[in-house]
């Protein structure tokens, strides 16, 4: 018993380490560098008909699964090939490599049994009996049926084997000793899977509670995080910081949130990756290219329908902006931005969003649009928009107070309201992403 308790004390002062670290690295933390983008070519094996046979059904509800769950955009790296991972994903705690999950036997998960994929999938161990880091979202995919769990290792073993081994992780101590994250489970993981589900509940809103609390694991990117990496509790889908990205609100907040769009303007988003109001990039266009975009209309509505019940937000105050800064932010707005947003920001709805009333811009941490501005942005391509239409970067054109000038400008401006921009934050972000010197970027299909 003396030595358990030990044990524990030991646990814990890694935990508080840990916890502190996190604190210190959300502003410390350097972004990795992107490589080329990889083909949309990749995702076909999701389409790939399965061919009928004793298990047909089985391998099709696992296939189907692989999309719900957004499994290729992490486990793809640049041009590497389906499922064999080795996606470097950038975390506070240091980058975490997302393992082989093609049927290699000796790499991958060939030789996985059932259960020992089960026990990944909802208790976060390996075959090898080594903790998952939470990176790996098993606390939303615990929620998965066990009949579930099977459909995918039996499709995920029909896959081309790939002999990949993807590096080893670069994590910072404590948490590059895998035992810390026992007691992660043991703070962090809901006792139970599943939620409750209201009376009355539409058994559409059910499906859509279903995919976003499960497969979907929204709530990974799009909610805060608390100082052990956990969601912060109270805070569910109200944004989150991803890899110098912001996952905007999902709420229906008005201003930062889903509150203007309707049913019909999420599901349009997840199937195409664009409509009226915004545009899929960065993350999002990930998961729109290898998930959402290849979902039957009848899930993204159920996950419409979902969202669109998620209560509002609380609505923060902000500073109001210096009329110099917004002065000299309109006359950037009208030499940068024009071409594409047009004179008021009124955008060319489905090809350059309208900025006016636009949650991305409004969010509370201006980072998102920011890193946008900074690095550009590639919008996800999809079956029915092949098309990756890009934002350039304009790192190499304007100041980080001109920067700071536009932001804060199309953040207050055509209904938007949002605290101003320094030229401060701006640096911060172009030292980050690694702008300090003029080079073209992936993300914006400059190359």
């Amino acid at each position: 018993m003396r030595m358990l308790l030990r044990i524990v004390g030991v646990l814990v002062v890694l935990s508080l380490i840990a916890g502190a670290y996190f604190a210190w690295s959300l502003n410390h933390v350097a972004a990795l560098p992107t490589g080329p983008v990889t083909s949309v070519a990749a995702a076909r094996i999701l389409l790939k008909p399965i061919p009928d046979g004793p298990n047909a059904a089985q391998l099709r509800q696992g296939q189907y699964l692989a999309r719900l769950g957004d499994c290729l955009s992490c486990h793809l790296r640049a041009d590497g090939d389906a499922f064999a991972g080795g996606l470097g994903l950038n975390t506070p705690f240091g980058v975490i490599y997302s393992s082989n999950i093609s049927s290699d036997p000796e790499h991958g998960i060939g030789h996985w049994t059932p259960d020992q994929f089960y026990r990944a999938m909802h208790d976060g161990v390996d075959a090898q009996g080594q903790h998952l880091y939470p990176a790996f979202p098993y606390p939303w995919f615990r929620n998965l049926s066990r009949e579930d769990d099977d459909a995918l290792l039996a499709y995920l073993k029909t896959t081309p084997p790939v002999a990949y081994q993807p590096p080893g992780n670069e994590l910072f101590f404590p948490m590059n000793v895998r035992a810390s994250v026992a007691l992660w489970n043991v703070i962090s993981l809901p006792p139970q899977p599943g939620a409750q589900t209201p009376q009355g509940a539409s058994p559409e809103w059910i499906r859509g509670e279903a995919i976003v609390l499960g497969p979907g694991h929204c709530s990974q990117c799009h909610t805060p995080r608390n100082p052990f990496g956990a969601d912060t509790r109270g805070k569910a889908f109200q944004g989150g910081l991803l890899d110098n990205f912001v996952s905007p609100d999902l709420t229906g907040n008005e201003r930062t949130g889903l509150g203007r769009w309707s049913i019909d303007d999420i599901t349009e988003y997840l199937h195409t990756g664009r409509n009226t109001r915004a545009a899929a990039g960065g993350p999002m266009g990930d998961v729109v290219t290898y998930s959402t975009s290849m979902m039957t209309d009848e899930d993204r509505h159920a996950i419409a329908v979902y969202l669109k019940s998620l209560p509002a937000s609380a609505d923060a105050d902000s500073t109001a902006a210096d009329p110099a800064s917004i002065k000299r932010g309109a006359a950037v707005f009208s030499d940068a931005c024009t071409a594409c947003h047009l004179e008021n920001a009124v955008g060319q709805p489905t090809l350059f969003p309208p900025l006016g009333n636009n949650a991305v811009a409004q969010q509370n941490d201006p980072t998102g649009v920011l890193h946008i501005i900074l690095a550009g942005v590639r919008v996800g391509p999809s079956p029915t928009r092949p098309s990756p239409l890009t934002m350039p970067s304009f790192a190499w054109k304007l100041t980080d107070q001109q920067i700071a000038d536009v932001s804060t400008y199309i953040r207050n401006s055509w209904g938007n309201r949002a605290s101003p921009v320094t030229a401060a934050d701006v640096a911060k972000l172009r030292s980050k992403l690694q702008l300090d010197e003029a080079r073209l970027t992936d993300n914006s299909g400059d190359h």
